[in-house]
């Protein structure tokens, strides 16, 4: 379970001519998120991020806390990093070995210690996602389906037991979403996931949607994406009028 207890995020920004301001990202987040799977939609900016970062320490609220299974990140962001694994919007930013085979080994090191056990361990894992026949190609020969799925894989195999996806479908076709849509619906782990794309949105179980830094709707996936695409047409409409 996370929790968000009146979370929230001002950094200082200055202007071109040195002015200071103080602007907020997140402001007073209060949420308790017990459901497998969960979807954060907002437009560019809204804070969608922010959000999911303060869940593993990569980024610490300035004003309340967040507690995700029971561990405060800022306390402890090293535990609070090895239980809520963190996928990249773009799987380069992650994916630092030759080969998908040699990116979950690396994974595996610290759990697995004997080499030829690790190795046997990675394929295996591979395998079991559909990777095993690109498990020794390198990782810059993959589709950006494939590269996602093997950012999934090197998650997983340090076996976290929550998942932040960061618009993990962005740089995807319409039959890698898929894949990593079922691929989703099949893990035990809790998911939380910033997105813009609305169909995997109302695939979830419960989807807040976040503007401004701030909630402003929150409930079933189907309600909530329908009501967010309609206020989003209000204003594309208000925008054209003017």
């Amino acid at each position: 379970m996370i929790e968000f207890r009146g979370a929230g995020l001002r950094v200082d920004e200055y202007d071109i001519d040195g002015a200071h301001r103080q602007v907020t990202i997140l402001d007073g987040i209060d949420l308790v998120l017990s459901e497998r799977r969960v979807a954060v939609i907002g437009p560019n900016g809204a804070g969608k991020s922010t959000l999911l970062q303060m869940v593993n320490g990569l980024v610490e609220p300035t004003s309340g806390e967040v507690i995700a299974d029971g561990v405060n990140p800022v306390q402890d962001p090293r535990r609070a990093r090895r239980q809520a694994g963190y996928i990249f919007t773009d799987p380069r930013s992650q994916l630092v070995m030759s080969t998908p085979l040699a990116d979950v080994e690396l994974s595996l090191r610290q759990r697995i210690r004997n080499r030829a056990q690790r190795h046997q361990s990675a394929l295996d894992l591979l395998t079991r996602r559909g990777l095993g026949d690109i498990a020794a190609r390198s990782v810059h020969d993959l589709s950006g389906g494939e590269r996602q799925l093997v950012a999934l894989t090197s998650v997983l195999a340090v076996e976290p037991t929550i998942i932040l996806a960061d618009e993990p479908t962005t740089l995807l076709d319409l039959r890698n979403r898929e894949q990593l849509r079922r691929a989703f619906e099949e893990l035990d782990q809790q998911i939380l996931c910033s997105t813009h794309d609305l169909e995997l949105a109302a695939s979830m179980d419960r989807v807040i949607a976040v503007e401004s830094g701030r909630i402003v709707d929150d409930g079933p996936a189907g309600e909530v994406v329908a009501r967010y695409r309609e206020r989003m047409t209000r204003q594309a409409d208000a925008g054209v009028s003017r």
